[in-house]
């Protein structure tokens, strides 16, 4: 099991500031991309967009929640992760929300093409992507560091899934 204190030194700041940058931009990501996409670049508020939005945003929350109590378990030195049963929860319920939405965005896209259902649909799919990044596979490489070790090892398990199965 990793050890879950934070090295000494300089690496320990970093390494807080980096937990909370992911946090904090994933939960500012929120309203950013509504505003970005509905307001800015004006895409129709239907009922198929704002479903596919919401499970994105959803994701988003999920994300800053665990990068949030990744940082309070490595200040505090807890070998297990706060939360770990609503993430135990989460990543058994999202599956099930997920293929909902993007069956019922699919739907509205044959039915309504176009800016009405699309956008929905991408967003539900992103989310979908969201929710493997977090629960099982790493597809985010944001750093240096992830892209060598992408190159030279390949994908690798996500932090809040080594998080999960090292606390069973």
């Amino acid at each position: 099991m990793p050890s879950p204190h934070l090295p000494a030194g300089p690496t320990r700041e970093a390494a807080r500031r980096r937990l909370r940058s992911l946090a904090g931009w994933e939960l500012l990501n929120v309203p950013l991309q509504a505003w970005v996409w509905f307001q800015l670049v004006g895409l129709p508020p239907t009922v198929a967009n704002l479903a596919g939005f919401g499970a994105f945003a959803a994701l988003l929350v999920v994300g800053a929640a665990y990068w949030a109590l990744k940082l309070r378990q490595l200040r505090r030195g807890e070998p297990r992760l706060p939360g770990r049963r609503h993430f135990v929860t989460a990543r058994a319920a999202l599956p099930i929300l997920l293929a909902a939405v993007i069956i019922a965005c699919a739907v509205a896209a044959v039915r309504t093409p176009g800016a009405q259902s699309y956008p929905g649909l991408a967003f539900g799919l992103f989310a979908a992507l969201e929710y493997v990044n977090y629960f099982h596979v790493q597809l985010m490489h944001d750093n240096r560091a992830d892209l060598r070790r992408l190159a030279t090892v390949g994908l690798r398990r996500s932090h809040l899934a080594r998080d999960l199965r090292a606390t069973r």
